[in-house]
Parts: C-alpha cells; sequence; structure tokens
C-alpha cells in the first residue's frame, strides 16, 4: 500500500512541476481590445430611406416629364464596398438592380479606396469630389473608360449645378468590381459616379431605350 501511495505522490508532482515550467514557456497574455479599434459593420439597405426617396422621385418625375417607369439612386451614406447604386422600378416599387458605386477621391490618391466609410461632397470645379442632387441623364457619348461609354450629367440643383462645367459624367470603369468588396472600398475617382463594365452593359441599354429622360439622385 505504501508503494502505492509514494508512486501517486511522485506521478502528481511530476504533473504540476510540468505544468509550472509549460507556463513560464507560455504565459498566458490577456486580450487587450483598444476602445479606438472598433469593427466596422457592414451596412445594410435602408428600404424605408430607399422607399421615401423613391416615392419623392416619383412626384418629382411626373411634374418635370421623366421617365416614370424606373429611376437610378445612389445611398452615398453607405460604405462604397456595398451595394448603393440601385435602379428603382417605380411600377414594381423595388429595386430592379443594384451595384457598387464609385465616389470621387478629393485630396486622397486618385483610384485608393482611402475614404471608403465616409465619401466628401463638394460642387466646385477641381475638388475631385462628388456633387449630392438630383441629376437628368443626358447625351449618350464616347468615354475613354470601361466599355467606353458615358451619359452626360445635368445637374439639377445648386448642390450639382456645376457638373457639366467639372465634366462630371456616368461611366464605368475597369477597377470597379461586380460583387461586394466589403470591408475593402471601391476605387476613388475625380467626382464621377462609376460602376463596373458588366453593370454598364446593363444599365446602358435600359437608358438607350428610355423615350423620356432619366433621374439620377444622388444623396447621403
Amino acid at each position: 500500500m505504501s508503494k502505492k501511495i509514494f508512486l501517486f505522490f511522485f506521478i502528481a508532482f511530476l504533473a504540476t512541476s510540468c505544468q509550472e515550467k509549460e507556463e513560464k514557456k507560455h504565459p498566458h497574455t490577456p486580450v487587450v481590445i483598444k476602445n479606438d479599434e472598433k469593427p466596422i459593420v457592414k451596412q445594410k439597405t435602408d428600404i424605408k430611406k430607399l422607399k421615401q426617396k423613391a416615392e419623392e422621385a416619383l412626384l418629382y418625375n411626373r411634374q418635370n416629364k421623366f421617365n416614370t417607369d424606373f429611376c437610378i439612386l445612389i445611398d452615398m451614406s453607405m460604405h462604397s464596398g456595398t451595394n448603393r447604386f440601385f435602379i428603382w422600378d417605380f411600377r414594381e416599387n423595388k429595386i430592379a438592380k443594384e451595384y457598387l458605386v464609385g465616389h470621387g477621391c478629393g485630396a486622397n490618391s486618385w483610384s485608393s479606396d482611402e475614404s471608403a466609410a465616409k465619401a466628401e461632397f463638394s460642387n466646385e470645379d477641381g475638388s475631385h469630389l462628388s456633387s449630392l442632387g438630383k441629376y437628368k441623364i443626358g447625351a449618350r457619348g464616347y468615354s475613354n473608360w470601361g466599355i467606353h461609354v458615358k451619359y452626360l450629367m445635368h445637374g439639377l440643383e445648386e448642390t450639382n449645378s456645376n457638373a457639366l462645367k467639372r465634366v462630371i459624367v456616368f461611366h464605368s470603369w475597369d477597377k470597379m468590381s461586380d460583387e461586394e468588396v466589403f470591408p475593402k472600398g471601391s476605387p476613388e475617382g475625380w467626382g464621377c459616379p462609376t460602376v463596373s463594365n458588366n453593370a454598364m452593359k446593363i444599365i446602358d441599354l435600359k437608358l438607350k431605350n428610355s423615350a423620356k429622360p432619366v433621374l439620377m439622385w444622388i444623396y447621403s
């Protein structure tokens, strides 16, 4: 019996000793989460806000003889790595298509995504920033970018009245993705709303087939 007791205590001693050595080699370091390092949470599309904008857009289109089948709504309050470009179907009262869309880089480097979470806006020439407000999508023309198609944008409000002067046009860009890239942002240009090439092929058909002017509303 005494040998068994001795053996039991000896094994227990060895186990305790090994555990102490292991803890010295790999001490338990507490995980510290800094308050200023909050994770970026993917923002869901605010359908209520979108429907409200669509209702206002439909009223505007009726009053100004714009297309009442669909319009384009761009919610710049959303992260640029998420779909925030919406083709709104007035007849079905819902989103028909949604895509990524780029905004202006401002003081950031061209084609970077430094302000992915929050865009800035300006109507000033040379600001390289996007402008908020309602636009009438104008004439179709040749673009040096993407699928080589562009549409002129006529600013209809004080916040975007310099769109033509600033050469702000709607076009596609090879750098734009077909899929959401969150938490990464979309590349930033010089203020034009830019979509992917595949998105533009679909949008271009809708715009070409529209007998009336189409409204694009960029808001935040």
